[in-house]
């Protein structure tokens, strides 16, 4: 039988195991060999589920001289996955007292009456919220499955995740050292012509 190709959020979570697992910074010509590899998905995909993740606060992304870099630390993914999910189940509670509120409607308009356009108006609205009031469920279902996980993540790797970014401001330092010895640069000129902020330091 033919193999199942993975879908669009299984392509992004597990873009997201990349990071999480490796605790590392990648530039994307990176991710576009170790995501075919490593989790099976297609290089040319690689861009989009990338640009998606950034676009929804999941990775971050800067760019450094000519090179853009992307990262993803777990202590990030759990709050926007919070933050995700008092919205959702905010959501579910008003659709769930919206709902209650139709069904007593619908229950005193059968009282002593026949069948009426304002009847047939709030059943219609209460089939939709039933239908809203499940796709939320799931969502916020989804969202729960994520949350252990991603907590257990940051617990263990947080310490890791610094050192991390502290080595790769450790790397940035050491190519401006380098720098200003081969070539005589000004740190300020290096600073402005790779994109350096001058505030640039180690994370406490």
């Amino acid at each position: 039988s033919k193999k199942k190709g993975l879908s669009f959020e299984e392509k992004r979570a597990r873009m997201m195991e990349i990071f999480f697992e490796t605790k590392d910074v990648f530039q994307l010509k990176d991710l576009e060999k170790i995501a075919p590899k490593e989790k099976g998905i297609t290089s040319m995909s690689v861009k989009e589920i990338l640009q998606s993740l950034v676009d929804d606060g999941m990775v971050d992304t800067d760019r450094i001289g000519t090179s853009n870099y992307f990262w993803a630390f777990p202590s990030k993914a759990l709050h926007a996955r919070k933050r995700k999910l008092e919205e959702l189940e905010s959501q579910f509670a008003e659709s769930s007292q919206k709902k209650e509120a139709l069904q007593k409607s619908i229950e005193k308009s059968k009282t002593g009456r026949e069948d009426t356009a304002e009847r047939a108006a709030l059943l219609k609205e209460l089939a939709a919220l039933r239908q809203k009031k499940e796709q939320l469920k799931a969502e916020i279902d989804k969202y729960r499955e994520c949350d252990p996980d991603v907590v257990e993540e940051m617990r263990q790797t947080n310490q890791v995740a610094k050192e991390a970014a502290n080595r790769w401001t450790d790397n940035i330092f050491s190519i401006k050292s380098w720098a200003k010895r081969k070539f005589g640069f000004e740190e300020s000129r290096i600073d402005k012509g790779f994109g350096i902020p001058e505030d640039l330091d180690y994370i406490d």
